[in-house]
């Protein structure tokens, strides 16, 4: 927890450094609805029950002091995936970056041994060093960012029912492009001296 805090406390370089936070967001469901057959003078009518087409991925980029973010939607959610997915925002998104710094949550696909997988050595290790990781905890997703930028996808853009890929890839890209016109970030303001005393409860006791 302190050593993700601590990233947030770094003073953002728009030449140097980029602060990502990402989160991935699994299977979600593209569906249609079924028209039911309607006689003359009646109103169409939609039965409840649902045709499902199905799923997508999608992976959340978030860089809150520049109010820039970025999803990519994918058929999957595997190393591979995930490893396409940050070799894009390595060559394509901050090619320019020295260092990309990504917070993420602790799962067994985020690690450089992805790059691995997908990868010939050479190009793994050149993205290996690209990056610089900080992992959350287990049940710390609460810390971050991207987390709430994809609740607010959701409700904004995603609370509705999607047919299919396309579509799917439309709205989101239309979603990203005006969040991104409007620069919004986020102002956090918990700190690691707010975590040692309202999470005092999470540190051992030293006994001198």
């Amino acid at each position: 927890m302190e050593d993700v805090l601590e990233v947030y406390t770094r003073p953002y370089d728009p030449n140097d450094r980029k602060c990502v936070w990402m989160r991935p967001l699994n299977s979600w469901s593209l569906i249609i609805l079924e028209s039911i057959p309607t006689q003359p003078g009646q109103v169409e009518r939609i039965d409840y029950e649902y045709k499902r087409e199905g799923v997508a991925d999608l992976f959340m980029f978030f860089e809150p002091l520049a109010g820039k973010r970025f999803v990519n939607v994918t058929d999957h959610r595997t190393r591979k995936d995930w490893a396409e997915a940050m070799r894009n925002l390595s060559d394509v998104i901050y090619p320019q970056a020295e260092k990309i710094v990504i917070v993420m949550d602790n799962l067994n696909t985020h690690s450089p041994a992805s790059f691995y997988e997908a990868f010939e050595p050479e190009e793994a290790r050149r993205l290996t060093n690209r990056f610089e990781f900080s992992l959350f905890a287990k049940h710390g997703s609460w810390l971050n960012m991207a987390e709430i930028e994809l609740g607010i996808l959701i409700r904004q853009c995603l609370s509705r029912r999607i047919p299919d890929k396309s579509m799917l890839v439309s709205e989101v890209n239309a979603w990203q492009k005006d969040r991104i016109s409007k620069v919004v970030s986020v102002d956090w303001r918990f700190t690691t001296a707010d975590a040692r005393i309202k999470l005092k409860y999470l540190y051992p006791v030293i006994h001198v």
